[in-house]
């Protein structure tokens, strides 16, 4: 082997995308994803606050 082999091999770059075209369609569908993961966090946040209180599930040693 020579010294020039060793070490980590550099990955080959990976040919630009061109960009997309998108139809209205297309829009209005990325759109109600967002509004959706968007409401989804809130939804979440507001779950995660009011189930710090919560004494939640309690294991007992009897079985």
């Amino acid at each position: 082997m020579s010294s020039k082999q060793g070490g980590k091999a550099k990955p080959l770059k990976a040919p630009k995308s061109e960009k997309k075209e998108y139809d209205e369609n297309d829009k209005a569908f990325i759109q109600k994803k967002k509004e959706e993961e968007k409401a989804l966090k809130e939804l979440k946040s507001k779950a995660q606050k009011g189930a710090l209180g919560g004494a939640g599930l309690k294991k007992s040693g009897k079985k």
